[in-house]
């Protein structure tokens, strides 16, 4: 997992150099291309059919994938690195507070003996990390922040948001029986999509202005995604017991640190106290989130960026 993690803040790292002559719509597209060759041989290698049964459903979580995917990519382009990384990391607290809500939706007041209406349920520790999640985001963004700053900061908590729905897509598509390879293969199709078509309306950057530096960046960024993956599925197939399962899914923050890492010292980001103290906020509510949802979900795979 933490392989895992030091790859996919590797490939935002690379998404934020390449952003420098590709838009976010491009880089969506070509991450889509490099993963269909990637995951069709690893499919292949494997003995993995790519035929499906439940299309919808892989169309539904390329969808939402895809929107994620492309708001994330903006907000690294637009943001310092260690904080896109961060609000996407906000998955886990989008799910604490769907789970709240869904508590809330789904609760009927029956009258006791007496006549009394019991209260609903609050679901107290779930709230409070609902809650310290989005103090975070706010020591992280400031509400002073504005103009294209303000808005790529909408942009990665959108990212965050569209990321909970994939996941817990991919947790559907799983207990249906289908295989990680599969489910993440059309999910590259989708990017390639979507992205494609995204960028045939903004327009694509002209072959004359590529340099070999600039085809050289979009490689990785496929590469690092799909190996990413494979980390983190293979660690959470080696994690049997619930309490190994808790450890992955914690460790995956350390991706945060690596991107922080990155930032500070390849790109000079500054992050001050109430920065620093956001992004221990939004770690500590995301493991506290994941801990409260392990007690009442059944083990899930590995989250798809």
């Amino acid at each position: 997992m933490v392989l895992g993690a030091l790859l996919f803040a590797t490939m935002g790292l690379c998404v934020k150099i390449a952003s420098a002559w590709f838009t976010s719509a491009e880089l969506v597209f070509y991450r889509g291309i490099i993963g269909i060759v990637f995951l069709w041989l690893l499919a292949r290698n494997l003995g993995v059919s790519l035929g499906t049964r439940y299309p919808g459903m892989h169309a539904w979580r390329s969808l939402i994938g895809v929107v994620s995917l492309g708001a994330w990519f903006y907000a690294i382009a637009h943001l310092p690195l260690a904080t896109a990384v961060t609000l996407n990391y906000m998955s886990s607290v989008w799910i604490a507070a769907f789970l709240v809500g869904g508590a809330l939706l789904a609760w009927v007041p029956v009258p006791g003996r007496d006549g009394s209406i019991p209260r609903p349920p609050l679901q107290g520790p779930l709230i409070l990390t609902v809650l310290a999640g989005f103090v975070g985001v706010v020591l992280m963004l400031k509400p002073s922040v504005g103009g294209d700053q303000g808005f790529a900061g909408l942009m990665g908590l959108l990212s965050g948001l569209t990321a909970a729905f994939a996941y817990m897509q991919v947790v559907a598509l799983s207990r249906a029986g289908e295989p990680e390879a599969r489910t993440v293969f059309y999910f590259a199709v989708g990017s390639a999509v979507a992205g494609g078509l995204a960028a045939a309306v903004e327009g694509f950057t002209p072959l004359s202005r590529w340099t070999l530096e600039h085809a050289l960046w979009l490689l990785p960024v496929g590469v690092l995604a799909a190996g990413g993956q494979l980390c983190m599925t293979r660690a959470y197939a080696t994690a049997k017991t619930e309490s190994g399962t808790l450890l992955v899914a914690n460790l995956q923050y350390s991706g945060i640190i690596f991107a922080a890492i990155y930032g500070v010292v390849l790109f000079g980001d500054r992050i001050d106290v109430l920065g620093w103290t956001g992004m221990a906020l939004i770690i500590a509510s995301g493991i506290a989130a994941t801990f409260l949802r392990q007690r009442s979900l059944p083990k899930a795979p590995a989250e798809e960026h």
